[in-house]
C-alpha cells in the first residue's frame, strides 16, 4: 500500500531539493563584492529621501482601497458576460442596476475629492 505512495514522495523530495540546490549553487558561485553604495536601497534609480518608515498620507491608503473595491467589482462582470444569453432580459437589467450603483459610488467619491492626488 505504501508503494503507491513512492512517486509522490519522490515528487515532492525533487520539488523541495531543486530552489534549494539553485540557491546554494549560485551562492557558491556568483562574485561577492560588497559595497555601499550597493547596499544602499534605492527606487526606480532615485536616492531615497527620508526613513523608510515615514508615514505616509490617508489619501493614498484610500486610493488603494477604492482601487480594490472597484476593482472587485468589475470581475463580477465576467460570470455575467458568461452567462449572458441564459440570463435574457432580467440579467441585462440586473446588471444595468449594479453598474449604475458603481458609477453612483464612483462620482460620490469623486465628488469628495478623494481622488485627488494633490
Amino acid at each position: 500500500m505504501l508503494a503507491n505512495y513512492v512517486p509522490i514522495l519522490i515528487f515532492i523530495l525533487v520539488a523541495l531539493s531543486l530552489p534549494v540546490v539553485g540557491l546554494v549553487v549560485g551562492k557558491l558561485i556568483r562574485p561577492y563584492r560588497p559595497h555601499a553604495t550597493k547596499l544602499m536601497p534605492y527606487e526606480c534609480g532615485v536616492d531615497p529621501e527620508g526613513d523608510a518608515r515615514d508615514r505616509f498620507s490617508n489619501r493614498f491608503y484610500i486610493i488603494a482601497i477604492l482601487f480594490v473595491v472597484f476593482d472587485v467589482e468589475t470581475v463580477f462582470l465576467f460570470p455575467w458576460a458568461i452567462i449572458y444569453d441564459d440570463l435574457a432580459l432580467f440579467g441585462f437589467i440586473e446588471m444595468l442596476i449594479f453598474l449604475g450603483i458603481l458609477v453612483v459610488g464612483y462620482f460620490y467619491v469623486w465628488k469628495k475629492g478623494a481622488l485627488e492626488w494633490v
